[in-house]
């Protein structure tokens, strides 16, 4: 089975961009992990309040559906969700040789 990756983009609420990163980076990513996903890398856009990150699994939405069934991601509190006011999601297929 082939890897399949997703580019994610969060518009995180105005002023509330470092609390997303502190809650993303001790709560989400390691869970995320923890599911069997790979977390290839997360970036602020300079002069945006827009977080962009990018993950993969080789068997995506049945992985994805698990995390967000999990325990562990229903019982975060509070929701890291909560710094973000919109979001958009993208399969992406990995070109051959990078």
């Amino acid at each position: 089975m082939r890897m399949r990756y997703q580019l994610r983009e969060y518009d995180v609420r105005p002023g509330e961009m470092e609390e997303w990163v502190a809650d993303w980076e001790a709560k989400i990513r390691p869970l995320r992990i923890n599911h069997g996903f790979e977390v290839v890398g997360a970036w602020v856009v300079e002069g945006e309040s827009r977080f962009v990150w990018i993950l993969g699994h080789e068997d995506f939405e049945v992985a994805d559906a698990r995390y967000y069934e999990s325990e562990e991601r229903r019982s975060m509190t509070p929701d890291p969700a909560r710094h973000l006011s919109g979001n958009r999601a993208t399969f992406m297929t990995r070109v051959s040789g990078s």
